[in-house]
């Protein structure tokens, strides 16, 4: 979209729909817009450039209203970037072809609580802190604990398949979410079934979740809800090397114990990164925390299994004021002073895999970042966090202090690292991410992910937004028709 009188056609109808006070052209507002918690375009700024900008925001307040902005945007072929907190770190919300920003944050309600079902059914812009506080105040919990929730919205959680401190027990978005109301390309709102587990075909739900706003908007999510447990507990303890603290895990999980909570460090990360930085702890070796929450019954009796794994593997034990401290300051890792910022190049390069290739995961990536780019001096630090039955993630991140000041020389060689990584991931089994999502980061790198069902997403992606207007440019899906 243009600067034209079309456009101030295209305004004024947005005006009509949404009304005066929910729809900005300022300057200062464009700019604001334009970038989210991705390096690139921070760097960009940082070194006097304007990264894309969209032409206009919109901040609608139903989804009546947000069916109808949809219906003028596939009228007129314009772009539709639906925005939550502005807390991702992967560049989705990028507005790379302009058009209408859709800042989804005044549709912040929660419209049912079913205390029955345990269930929460909300509107998508809710701040994740604001609901997780009213449900507490029922003695519920949504459970979901990022490093983003003071910031991320309800529907950034399922757009990027959103992980928090706690889902080894209770799940990533997509295991919370059991039914969506979405919005289409062509204004068409529609419902998947309301509830996530039947025998009506293929589901639609998990197509929705994890799309970044390239399919369609989410406006209504219902939840499942937990009861506050009556107990929860952290003990900690230092393994002499990564691997064993890694087979460790692999046997609390694969014993089908239900921490709720294992964070294991890489030895650089335990020595000379976040548990000395942050927690202060002077410790050599492989650290790890295990929480363990619900009745307190259960809770004693898994605390001690898995204490007797962890001291049959080695594991010295730290106490459980070590890892309350953990617990305590979770959040401290990601905020000033000790967050990765400007003027230092980084990146955030978690991946995905089965206990079989973690290991190999790790050590790989590992080499990939300090071998190949040792002329940067680049470092490596990592954890091991979200364990599932049959593996875990590897939390990874690269780091370098002095990066180029040239922006497209900065550009190249981050893209660099992100391949190198990327393609690492891939080589062991691993998968691109696991809840950061892919944005515009990593879109290029999904044919390689996908391989020869690539054409399949393509295609669903046709049928859906056959003008590509729905976040153009992410998931790598192009640009608009």
């Amino acid at each position: 979209m243009s600067q034209s009188l079309l456009q101030e056609f295209i305004v004024t109808e947005l005006i009509d729909i949404a009304g005066p006070e929910d729809v900005s052209v300022a300057e200062v507002d464009r700019l604001v817009y334009s970038t989210d918690f991705f390096w690139l375009p921070q760097m960009w700024l940082d070194r006097g450039l304007r990264p894309p900008a969209p032409d206009v925001i919109v901040h609608p307040e139903s989804t009546q209203e947000v069916a109808r902005i949809l219906q003028v945007a596939s009228t007129h072929r314009i772009p539709v970037i639906p925005y939550g907190g502005g807390t991702g770190s992967q560049g989705a919300l990028l507005p790379l072809y302009g058009g209408i920003m859709l800042d989804m944050k005044k549709m912040d309600r929660i419209l049912k609580i079913d205390d029955q079902s345990f269930t929460v059914t909300a509107q998508p812009g809710i701040n994740g802190q604001r609901l997780e506080d009213d449900l507490n105040a029922r003695g519920l919990t949504l459970a979901h604990y990022p490093a983003s929730q003071y910031g991320a919205t309800l529907g950034g959680y399922l757009a990027a398949r959103g992980s928090g401190t706690l889902s080894t027990k209770y799940g990533k978005a997509e295991d919370m979410v059991l039914a969506l109301e979405v919005v289409l390309a062509s204004g068409q709102a529609i419902r998947t079934l309301p509830v996530p587990n039947h025998a009506v075909g293929p589901g639609l739900l998990q197509l929705f979740v994890g799309s970044e706003g390239t399919l369609g908007v989410i406006t209504e999510a219902t939840m499942r809800l937990e009861p506050i447990p009556e107990v929860r507990r952290f003990q900690a303890y230092l393994f002499p090397r990564l691997a064993v603290g890694v087979e460790a895990g692999r046997k609390i999980m694969t014993r089908r114990l239900r921490p709720c909570v294992i964070r294991l460090y890489n030895e650089r990360s335990t020595g000379r990164g976040w548990i000395r930085d942050v927690l202060k702890l002077q410790l050599e070796g492989s650290y790890m925390v295990v929480g363990v929450d619900g009745p307190k019954d259960q809770v004693d009796l898994e605390e001690r299994l898995i204490r007797d794994i962890c001291l049959g593997e080695g594991g010295k034990p730290l106490g459980s004021e070590v890892g309350e401290h953990w617990w305590k300051h979770r959040y401290d890792f990601y905020y000033p002073p000790h967050a990765r910022m400007l003027p230092k190049m980084y990146g955030t390069i978690e991946s995905t895999t089965t206990f079989s290739n973690l290991l190999a995961l790790h050590n790989e990536k590992k080499r990939v970042i300090e071998e190949g780019y040792a002329a940067w001096n680049a470092n490596y630090f990592a954890h091991m966090s979200h364990w599932f039955p049959w593996g875990a993630m590897v939390y990874d991140q690269f780091q370098i202090e002095r990066p180029p000041q040239d922006p497209v020389e900065a550009i190249r060689l981050h893209n660099m690292i992100w391949a190198d990584a990327a393609r690492a991931s891939l080589r062991v089994g691993g998968v691109l991410n696991d809840h950061h999502g892919i944005g515009l980061k990593l879109g290029w790198m999904m044919k390689e992910q996908y391989g020869n069902a690539w054409p399949v997403m393509t295609a669903i992606k046709q049928v859906l937004d056959p003008q590509n207007i729905m976040n153009p440019g992410k998931l790598g899906f192009g640009a608009p028709h």
